[in-house]
């Protein structure tokens, strides 16, 4: 007898088998459905679908089977000519895309060429072209192909081209018009600290002592809004698109560069248009006063976080001493603040990659963290915490709005069942998270990640820690955010590159001219909110997928060679080994291992020999040797040595 049918979003991995999760907000895939490729029903990773339980397991996991598509996350793939014995297909670059789609007319286009197609006949599978991407193996192909997977775009429209460069070409003849609307800030000492290789700078902070044993700060942002309107093109492209995406080697982004890299970016030593956080601090950081308007700002430095850090050290001469000195105390004051009410310190390890003029890379190093990383982050922190109070509070106060409207950046508390997988998790390497039938405070977890510091597992005590954590998103309903432990928050800062944070400055506007809410905004926005959500977690997984990439293109130059590495996680299958300055990951399988027959202790996340007794465990250190590197399918293959 079959069950009620059930719908939600299915999962399919690179075998054809699917996994239905009953609570889709979880993602348990132990506690999930599983679904054997003959009972598919061509359903592809990210469908909604509707499936119904077979009523039987195996090996403890109930079984289902879909019934019915009710509707197709994409249709768009992209993957690799392969034209043999007169017919041609698209291999799928995304291996969870289990079947190949076939092609009437491959124009000629050589083998092993990547391209673009659209899936125009779901029953035979038929597709078309919209793009051909470049030849398989070469950099720009790979990491072209890498946005296209996730949906994004590369190019603009030409109408979209076109309007931002009208705002161009007519940005000057009303700059002088524009600068009586706003507060003048030119003459304030205001500087931009951004890494070596950015191109736009959306940020700057200026910084005035008052002579009291206070000083005005200010947190001035590029002011996107003014250029970018709601209803025009460049809008609706910006919503469309979502964010900026962030590869290896490039940036794919949001805005064209006329405004991107020109009129919005806050380069050194020419007027911009800002929108601004001033504040009043004392050395403490705590605020005395704050004010929120249009500005009009003159930069002048730009600084790279290595610089600054440098003059801050007394390593480098010149002006701004003294207030990058001042502006590093304070926001050391507000840090410690900010931990002290409960913010959880998840700083983990990021890798770079030097490439070569073809974008191989050639070497790959840990991203160092300097002081003056954390002394923007807090400016930044106290300006997204500080608008996002300033909106809520005045909607509050303000009987005439029936309810509350912005878009606030929110971080639910972790689920019960989760915190306590992670404290068995935890236990297996010898670390007690304190928690209460799964419910844990911030403290709780800092107080962990402290006791964990200077160990050889500190860093996947972090991941797996993060792993737990529900995700940041984007929201109309302001629930705080538990990872900072801020009752409010929101994204202010980032308007070039993100587009809630442009929305939010459009809030902030009419928040201070008392404007009014209309009647459908709330659901307008909160579909917004949801895009905004699934594109950022789309540009986070193609900015993983660039860096795999690389890691195993890099590993390829170094098969036989040994390394020092750390396992990371234990399955049936193998022991994952990422090594310890690159981050590289790879697997090394069980049958492989060669020396004993060993089995999983899911509860302690252990292999264990069963003749000789022999262990390996998360955190454990090994040393290994690269076997082979498939940059097909992203995956390195290590030995124990």
């Amino acid at each position: 007898m079959k069950s009620e049918p059930l719908i939600g979003p299915i999962s399919i991995n690179t075998k054809g088998v699917g996994f239905f999760d009953p609570n889709p907000e979880i993602k348990d895939r132990a506690n999930s459905i599983e679904i054997q490729p003959e009972n598919i029903n061509r359903a592809f990773h990210g469908d909604t679908v509707e499936i119904v339980l077979l009523g039987k397991k195996i090996k403890n996991r109930e079984q289902g089977k879909v019934e019915k598509i009710i509707k197709r996350a994409k249709d768009e793939f992209v993957g690799v000519i392969d034209s043999t014995n007169g017919k041609t297909y698209i291999v799928p670059d995304d291996k969870r895309m289990y079947v190949d789609i076939f092609l009437d007319n491959n124009e000629n286009i050589p083998n092993d060429t990547k391209v673009l197609v659209k899936i125009i006949d779901w029953d035979t599978l038929k597709g078309e072209i919209i793009k051909v991407i470049g030849k398989k193996g070469e950099n720009n192909a790979e990491m072209e192909s890498i946005v296209l997977e996730k949906g994004f775009r590369v190019e603009f429209p030409p109408s979209v081209e076109a309007e931002a460069e009208k705002i161009h070409s007519t940005y000057k003849e009303t700059f002088e018009a524009e600068i009586k609307n706003r507060r003048d800030m030119r003459g304030v000492t205001t500087m931009t600290i951004d890494p070596a290789d950015a191109k736009d700078f959306d940020d700057a902070i200026s910084f005035q002592d008052l002579g009291d044993g206070t000083y005005e700060i200010g947190v001035h942002i590029a002011d996107v809004s003014h250029f970018v309107t709601p209803g025009s093109e460049l809008d609706r492209e910006s919503e469309k698109r979502g964010l900026s995406v962030y590869l290896v080697d490039r940036t794919i982004p949001m805005l064209p560069e006329v405004l991107s890299n020109d009129l919005c970016s806050l380069n050194p030593n020419e007027d911009k248009f800002t929108f601004s956080a001033v504040f009043k601090l004392n050395t403490d950081g705590k605020v005395l006063d704050e004010w929120f308007g249009r500005t009009v700002i003159h930069s002048d430095r730009r600084f790279t976080y290595e610089d600054a850090q440098e003059v801050i050290d007394g390593k480098q001469d010149g002006p701004y001493q003294n207030e990058l000195r001042t502006l590093q105390k304070i926001a050391k004051k507000m840090e410690v603040s900010k931990f002290h009410n409960g913010a959880i310190n998840f700083e983990t390890e990021e890798v770079k990659f030097v490439l070569d003029e073809k974008g191989k890379p050639i070497s790959v190093y840990k991203k160092q963290r300097l002081d003056t990383h954390k002394l923007v982050e807090e400016y930044m922190l106290l300006a997204n915490r500080a608008v996002a109070k300033f909106i809520f509070m005045s909607q509050n106060q303000d009987i005439r709005k029936k309810g509350w409207q912005s878009v606030y950046r929110i971080h639910a508390k972790p689920d019960k069942d989760r915190i306590k997988d992670l404290a068995i998790f935890l236990k297996a390497m010898g670390f007690d998270l304190h928690n209460e039938e799964g419910e844990v405070t911030s403290k709780d977890i800092n107080k962990l990640l402290k006791e964990s510091e200077g160990t050889p597992n500190e860093e996947l005590i972090k991941t797996a820690t993060i792993r737990s954590m529900a995700k940041a998103v984007y929201s109309t309903k302001n629930i705080g955010h538990f990872g900072l432990a801020f009752a409010y928050y929101t994204h202010f800062t980032s308007p070039i590159r993100r587009y809630p944070d442009l929305l939010v400055h459009r809030f902030l506007e009419r928040e201070l001219k008392g404007g009014k809410i209309e009647q459908d905004e709330y659901q307008k926005f909160e579909r917004i909110c949801l895009a905004s959500s699934e594109l950022e977690k789309k540009a986070s997984d193609a900015e993983r997928a660039s860096i795999k990439y690389k890691q195993v293109e890099y590993m390829m130059d170094h098969i036989g060679e040994s390394f020092d590495g750390t396992i990371t996680g234990v399955s049936e299958f193998g022991i994952f080994i990422e090594e310890k300055n690159t981050k590289c990951e790879g697997m090394v399988k069980i049958r492989d291992i060669g020396d004993d027959f060993y089995s999983l202790d899911e509860k302690n996340y252990t292999l264990k020999g069963e003749k000789t007794g022999k262990k390996f465990m998360l955190g454990d250190s090994v040393k290994f040797k690269v076997v082979s590197a498939d940059l097909d399918r992203r995956v390195l293959d290590y030995a124990l040595v």
